[in-house]
């Protein structure tokens, strides 16, 4: 699984949310971090892997959690899921969410909106994304398909959407530890 990367124009404002005196967390290694590959491969970080939570916004207001694969492209985080699925119908209505994944340094929450990919163009991008990191799908129609999938992604074709971080939180896993909320803009 690839991580995502955040466009070097932004202008990025950061807070420090540590209560015990631990310096703000450098934003430069929280990117090394969102640029770099997070794995699924048993023992690569977090606790023993790296899972991607996907939370969304069911109906009665109330959070709706799973897993997801996460792909980067062009500066975006990028996910699949079947359109009768639960977090498709909630992205529907209410694009907010929020990916959270466990690294080593950090634990990492980015917050912002996911928007669906129809564009040819943009989910070719995309799906070589996912066919360089081993799951082999292809483009169709205004979705992509594969023999195979997560057990969650519901039947295919899978829509496709983008997530461009407005917030990342940083959580602090190892020395100096430390917690900062950066504002992407």
């Amino acid at each position: 699984m690839r991580s995502a990367s955040v466009n070097t124009d932004m202008r990025i404002t950061e807070r420090n949310l540590d209560g015990y005196g631990a310096p703000t967390i450098e934003w430069g290694r929280v990117r090394a971090v969102l640029d770099g590959e997070l794995t699924q491969a048993p023992g690569s970080g977090g606790p023993q892997r790296h899972t991607v939570w996907l939370t969304t916004i069911n109906p009665d207001g109330s959070p709706h959690v799973t897993a997801v694969g996460v792909v980067h492209d062009n500066g975006s985080w990028c996910f699949t899921s079947g359109p009768a699925t639960r977090k498709s119908r909630n992205l529907a209505r209410d694009a907010r969410c929020a990916l959270s994944v466990a690294t080593d340094p950090f634990d990492l929450v980015i917050e912002g909106a996911a928007q669906r990919v129809t564009s040819a163009g943009e989910l070719a991008s995309v799906a070589d994304a996912f066919v360089r990191d081993g799951w082999p799908c292809e483009v169709e129609g205004e979705a992509v398909t594969a023999e195979y999938s997560a057990q969650s992604a519901g039947p295919a074709p899978w829509h496709v959407y983008r997530v461009q971080p407005s917030t990342v939180f940083a959580l602090g896993t190892s020395e100096p530890f430390g917690a900062t909320k950066f504002q992407l803009g």
